[in-house]
């Protein structure tokens, strides 16, 4: 059997040398990778481009490429007293936050027991964390809203913090678990030789450790919980008015400049709570995800 490489046995075109094809295909590759990285950036930054152009676009009409008129009318509409941005940016970020204090006062102790404690059914409990994750969000919110009418808790801020938290405990949980998997049994075990209580333990060891990681998971639960709308407008509108409600009400009428705008605003924070993600979130911490 013939050991020639087959790009060695394959017919070179006439009027092309080797050392010809040996150099295009150097040039071919680098060119292909570019154009497929483009193509990557274009899909990723493409439609965040065309919402920065809508920001400061106030005539903008088919067929025409770019706004016919430029200007900042839009953000003064949004920013006015009648625009509620920033009502719903300040109940947004309120919900937000409580929604943030109630997770991880539920994710903290449970991350801690399914970490530390020999629990028959640990995988069973990870698993219906991930419960409201699996149905469609449409029929739950529907009647969540219907048992929340019935109890007073609909068009509240207090009932939009509770099926927030519900959405949010998915997040907190497992990373909270593996936040806690991720601290060195023995530095615990070090404490208790020395004296400490489990109490001070936790305090002064396990806690901090696990700081970081607890720290990722409530930015998690922050950023679902500031870019909520299926639950919010079910359970919340149209007494409680978040963001990402103005945005579906200036998209549904045909506001796009409000509508980027609003867009714009959510963004902001999203990209600045992800950096902090990427700077807390330990490697040794995603390893224990779901183990």
């Amino acid at each position: 059997m013939s050991t020639v490489p087959l790009s060695a046995r394959l017919p070179v075109p006439e009027g092309l040398s080797r050392s010809g094809l040996d150099l295009l295909k150097r040039w071919m590759r680098p060119l292909l990778r570019g154009l497929a990285l483009g193509l990557l950036a274009f899909a990723i930054f493409g439609p965040i481009l065309n919402m920065l152009l809508w920001t400061v676009a106030e005539r903008w009409f088919f067929p025409n490429k770019l706004p016919s008129q430029w200007g900042f009318a839009f953000w003064g509409r949004v920013f006015s007293p009648r625009g509620n941005a920033l009502e719903s940016l300040t109940t947004s970020v309120g919900i937000a936050l409580g929604v943030v204090v109630l997770s991880l006062a539920l994710a903290i102790p449970a991350g801690y027991a399914l970490a530390r404690l020999k629990l028959p059914a640990r995988a069973f409990i990870l698993l219906m964390f991930l419960v409201p994750q699996a149905f469609p969000n449409l029929p739950v919110y529907m009647n969540i809203a219907r048992l929340f009418y019935e109890v007073g808790l609909n068009g509240t801020i207090t009932g939009v913090i509770l099926v927030h938290t519900v959405h949010g405990l998915v997040y907190a949980v497992w990373i909270a678990t593996a936040a806690f998997a991720a601290v060195d049994p023995s530095l615990e075990e070090a404490a208790r030789i020395s004296g400490a209580g489990p109490t001070r333990t936790f305090r002064d060891v396990t806690l901090p450790l696990a700081l970081p990681g607890l720290m990722a998971s409530a930015v998690f639960v922050f950023l679902e919980s500031l870019d909520e709308f299926t639950a919010t407008f079910f359970v919340g509108a149209p007494e409680v008015n978040t963001l990402p409600l103005l945005l579906y009400t200036a998209s549904a009428g045909g506001n796009y400049q409000i509508a980027s705008i609003t867009a714009l605003i959510l963004l902001v924070p999203s990209i600045g709570f992800m950096l902090l993600v990427e700077r807390f979130l330990r490697a040794d911490v995603l390893a224990k995800v779901g183990q």
